[in-house]
C-alpha cells in the first residue's frame, strides 16, 4: 500500500512539474508570438506599405487620406491614382540633397528595421539616469565608426542634436568664449556648404560674426582675433576631402564630417579632430529623422554645447533616438556588410552613367573623381591585413562647370534643358558652376540623365576640371 501511494505522490509530482513547465512555456515562448496591442497598428502598418504606387510613390501613415483611405505620393514626374501616369514637360529635379537612394534598401529590410512604439513609451523628459542620451545608441554609434574607421571616438564627449543643422550651431557657440573682447570671426573655404553663412548671420549673435572666405584670412595678424572655421570633408558641393586652411593657437575647427561614410567618399584614414559632427540622413538616408551627432574633445566646449542643445530644445526626442538605434542595429549587421555594398554600388553605378553621360561634351566639365580612389585595409585580430573596401568615385554631387564664354549662368542653361541644378553663387562660387544631386530616387536620376544626354547631344568633346 505504501508503495502504491509512494507511487501516486510521484506521478503527482511529475503531472504537477508538466503542468508548470507548460504555463511557463506558454507564457514566455508562446505569448511572445501572439501579439496583443501591437495587433492593430502592425496591421495598420502593413495595410499601407502593400498600396501599389507602380514603384514610383509611396503610401505613407501620415498621410492625408482621400476618402479616408490613405494614398500615395508620387515622385516626381508621376502621378495618377498609383502614380503610374507619366507627366510630361517635366523638370528634372537635382537641386535638393534627399537621400532617397537608399529607400531600396530599406525596403528590402523592412521587417529587422520597423520600429513599433507604444502609446506609454519614454514618456519623461530624461532617461531613468537622468540623461537626455540612450546609453544604448552611444554605444552602437561608437561601434560604427569602429566598424567604418572613419572617426576616432575614444577620449572624446559625444553630443546629440536635431541633425547636423542644431549641432553646426551649437559647435559655434561652444567655441565662442564668453570673456572674449571681440566677436569670433566664422569663416569656410569657397565652396562652401550655404547653411555655415546663413545660420551665423540669421542668428546674429554678439559672440560670433561673418567673415567669408577663410583663404582671405590666412596670412592675418595675431590682433585679428578668434577664428572658427568650417571644413566640410568630403566638401559639399564638389566631393573634395578637406583641410582647415588656418591655424594657430587662435584658429579653432569645426569638422562636418556629414559626407564621410563609404557611400560617398573613399575612406583612407579615421578623422581624428576635436571636433566632429555626423549626421543619420547621409548614413541611412533618414534626413526626416533629424538626428546627428558629434564628438567633442574638450570638456568645457562639449559643456556649452550641450547647454545650447538644452536650450533650444530640450534634447533629442526619444522617438528619434529609439529609431536611431534600430536602424544602427540594421547597418551593423556581419559589420555593415549589405549597407556598405548596396550604397557604394548603387552611387559608382550613378558616377559611372553621368560621367559617360558629359564625356563627349565641350561646353559643361565636371570634377574628375579619380584621385579619390583608395584601397583601405583593416588590421585584424591575428595582424594580417585583409582588404576592407575598394572605393571608386561616388560623390553625393557632381560639380559642373559650363565652359563656354557666353555660358555666365550655368544654372540657367540647364534649365534651358529642363535640369534644375543649385548654382554655384549660392556656394560663393562662381556663377559658372553648379551642383547636381545624384542621391535623390532612382526615377530623378533616370530623368536628370535622360535630359543631360540630350542637352549633350547637341555637341561634342570632352572636359576635366
Amino acid at each position: 500500500m505504501a508503495k502504491i501511494y509512494g507511487f501516486k505522490f510521484v506521478l503527482v509530482l511529475v503531472l504537477s512539474i508538466l503542468i508548470n513547465l507548460f504555463f511557463l512555456f506558454d507564457h514566455f515562448v508562446y505569448k511572445d508570438t501572439e501579439l496583443s496591442w501591437s495587433k492593430a497598428a502592425a496591421r495598420e502598418a502593413e495595410l499601407v506599405a502593400s498600396i501599389s504606387c507602380s514603384g514610383h510613390g509611396r503610401a505613407y501613415l501620415d498621410g492625408i487620406p482621400f476618402q479616408g483611405e490613405p494614398i500615395c505620393e508620387c515622385n516626381s514626374c508621376y502621378g495618377g491614382k498609383d502614380c503610374s501616369e507619366v507627366l510630361t514637360e517635366c523638370l528634372a529635379d537635382a537641386d535638393s540633397g534627399d537621400p532617397l537612394f537608399l529607400e531600396p534598401f530599406w525596403m528590402q529590410h523592412a521587417a529587422s528595421s520597423a520600429v513599433v512604439v507604444a502609446g506609454w513609451h519614454r514618456m519623461s523628459y530624461r532617461f531613468d539616469d537622468y540623461s537626455s542620451i540612450s546609453e544604448e545608441l552611444e554605444k552602437h554609434i561608437r561601434q560604427l565608426h569602429a566598424v567604418i574607421g572613419n572617426a576616432v571616438t575614444d577620449g572624446r564627449f559625444i553630443l546629440f542634436g536635431a541633425g547636423s543643422t542644431q549641432l553646426l550651431n551649437a559647435a559655434l557657440f561652444g567655441l565662442s568664449l564668453d570673456d572674449s573682447p571681440s566677436p569670433a570671426n566664422i569663416v569656410a573655404s569657397i565652396p562652401f556648404y550655404p547653411l555655415y553663412e546663413a545660420q551665423t548671420k540669421y542668428f546674429n549673435s554678439m559672440e560670433f560674426k561673418w567673415k567669408g572666405n577663410a583663404s582671405l584670412w590666412k596670412n592675418r595678424s595675431d590682433s585679428s582675433g578668434t577664428f572658427v572655421e568650417f571644413v566640410t570633408s568630403p566638401n559639399n558641393p564638389d566631393g573634395r576631402l578637406m583641410k582647415q586652411v588656418l591655424k594657430g593657437p587662435s584658429s579653432k575647427t569645426i569638422f562636418d564630417h556629414a559626407y564621410y561614410w563609404p557611400h560617398f567618399s573613399a575612406i583612407p584614414t579615421a578623422a581624428d579632430e576635436d571636433l566632429m559632427i555626423f549626421t543619420l540622413s547621409k548614413l541611412t538616408g533618414h534626413a526626416g529623422s533629424r538626428f546627428g551627432w558629434a564628438f567633442v574633445r574638450d570638456e568645457n566646449i562639449y559643456k556649452r554645447m550641450q547647454m545650447y542643445i538644452s536650450l533650444s530644445s530640450m534634447s533629442v526626442s526619444r522617438d528619434t533616438q529609439l529609431r536611431a538605434l534600430k536602424l544602427l542595429k540594421v547597418v551593423l549587421k556581419e559589420n555593415g556588410k549589405d549597407l556598405f555594398e548596396f550604397g557604394p554600388k548603387t552611387m559608382r553605378n550613378r558616377w559611372e552613367r553621368i560621367s559617360r553621360s558629359f564625356s563627349s561634351s565641350k561646353r559643361f566639365s565636371f570634377r574628375n573623381l579619380s584621385l579619390n580612389i583608395a584601397i583601405i585595409f583593416k588590421i585584424s585580430q591575428d595582424h594580417h591585413q585583409r582588404l576592407l573596401t575598394y572605393s571608386w568615385p561616388s560623390a553625393a554631387y557632381a560639380w559642373i562647370k559650363c565652359e563656354r564664354a557666353e555660358d555666365q549662368d550655368c544654372n540657367a542653361v540647364l534649365k534651358t534643358a529642363s535640369i534644375i541644378g543649385r548654382g554655384g553663387s549660392i556656394f560663393n562660387a562662381e556663377s559658372r558652376y553648379v551642383r547636381l544631386s545624384l542621391i535623390k530616387s532612382q526615377d530623378d536620376f533616370d530623368l536628370l540623365i535622360q535630359n543631360i544626354d540630350a542637352l549633350v547631344s547637341k555637341e561634342g568633346g570632352v572636359a576635366y576640371i
